[in-house]
């Protein structure tokens, strides 16, 4: 895939905790799709009349379905176990990785966030419009996609959203290091984000495509977050971000396995990737594919194909590690970030799809996008979340959930 897999390895150290036995029992999901609406990657799903926007290539059909209601935790009640899938660059090529993790999600009710690449949308034809901060016209560290693909990145896109998935931003040319874009001004971030979202909302008439349904939402409105390249240059993205009315940050790196809280200035939630155990060893690394390759074949995509099986075995405990840790503890939410990627043989695609069915077991577990976690943390008693943010990774309450929140829990309604 043009140009995707050159993106640099984060990875963390610290302790590990051990993984547990896995139990299974009754699960219970944030988001259901509906059985008339597509998982087969064609897109075709059928949408209310909406108001065309510009030209045609987005339309603003009301409120997005299939989004679970909010509700206050009730006194004294454990929290449910939270955890988001999310995908940088979400991207459909000849590997239908888009589609089939839409497939995965229609079958255990799960909200995903899905980051899109602007660039994703522009013909290369078409390269000439973008205008990157601080490089020439039309450069892209991730290249462009095919029309081909960019057809059916455009029919998941689409599909995805109608089925309640999130639609965030990746930005656009993916530059990282010394050139890339933790030298870009406040101001250079939102000349990125306004070119994402124009490629985005005028992809009809960059890609002359006349087959294809509009994206059933305003890109500008339903956009609220996004992780930048490398996770570098969050310093100068976040006033912009905040400037735009936007939600959240999932562009940290180590972050905790601990309850979120916000930054600049109480505006933007702060959704880090987090520092997870990595399953046999002492020490952690973050909860994305990226680091996980870069433990286990020196960051080569390519690597000893006779540790493949081991390697993906390790993979999904590592992240059912951070679930158990999580469960078992302080309930805080989990967030896994992985890429549309066959690296060393497509093994971490593999972990993550039965590292899924595995959390799906659990009682209580919601499967949420970013957005959707928004959505409930906003709802809750800020004392709740005070409280529960003085919980260590891996720590449950001394004296039991329903003491814990009692006091806390009491004051909402």
């Amino acid at each position: 895939m043009s140009g995707m897999s050159r993106r640099r390895v984060l990875t963390a150290g610290a302790a590990a905790g051990a993984l547990a036995p896995l139990a299974a029992c009754s699960a219970g999901t944030g988001l259901r799709s509906s059985a008339a609406e597509p998982v087969d990657g064609t897109g075709t799903a059928q949408v209310r009349p909406g108001r065309l926007i510009g030209d045609g290539s987005t339309a603003d059909t009301g409120a997005q379905p299939h989004q679970p209601a909010p509700a206050r935790l009730p006194a004294g009640r454990r929290p449910p176990q939270f955890v988001v899938f999310s995908w940088d660059g979400a991207g459909e090529l000849s590997s239908r990785l888009f589609s089939r993790f839409r497939k995965v999600a229609a079958d255990h009710g799960a909200g995903m966030t899905f980051f899109l690449s602007g660039i994703y949308t522009l013909p290369a034809s078409r390269k000439h419009l973008y205008r990157p901060p601080l490089h020439p016209v039309g450069a892209s560290d991730i290249g462009y996609l095919a029309d081909r693909h960019i057809h059916a990145t455009l029919q998941q896109v689409r599909a995805a959203w109608l089925e309640g998935h999130e639609i965030g931003t990746h930005f656009n040319g993916h530059f990282c290091g010394a050139s890339g874009v933790r030298n870009w001004s406040p101001a250079d971030w939102r000349s990125e984000i306004e070119q994402a979202v124009d490629f985005v909302t005028k992809w009809r008439t960059n890609t002359g495509f006349t087959d294809l349904a509009p994206l059933p939402f305003d890109y500008g409105k339903e956009l609220t977050g996004g992780r930048t390249p490398c996770l570098e240059g969050r310093a100068n993205l976040l006033p912009t971000a905040a400037a735009l009315g936007w939600k959240y940050d999932a562009s940290s790196p180590g972050g905790l396995q601990v309850w979120p809280g916000k930054v600049q200035g109480g505006r933007i939630w702060d959704f880090p990737l987090q520092s997870i155990p990595f399953a046999g060893h002492s020490f952690q690394v973050l909860s994305t594919d990226h680091s996980m390759m870069s433990h286990q074949s020196g960051g080569s995509p390519l690597g000893d194909r006779a540790r493949h099986d081991a390697w993906r075995v390790q993979a999904r405990d590592t992240y059912l590690a951070g679930f158990r840790r999580a469960y078992d503890g302080n309930r805080a939410p989990l967030f896994i970030g992985n890429h549309f990627e066959r690296w060393n043989g497509g093994i971490y695609m593999d972990a993550v799809e039965e590292a899924i069915g595995r959390m799906a077991a659990y009682e209580d577990v919601r499967f949420v996008s970013f957005k959707q976690l928004v959505a409930w943390l906003e709802a809750q008693d800020p004392a709740v979340l005070r409280k529960l943010r003085t919980l260590p990774p891996g720590r449950s309450p001394a004296g039991g959930w329903a003491e814990f929140l009692g006091a806390a829990g009491s004051r909402s309604s």
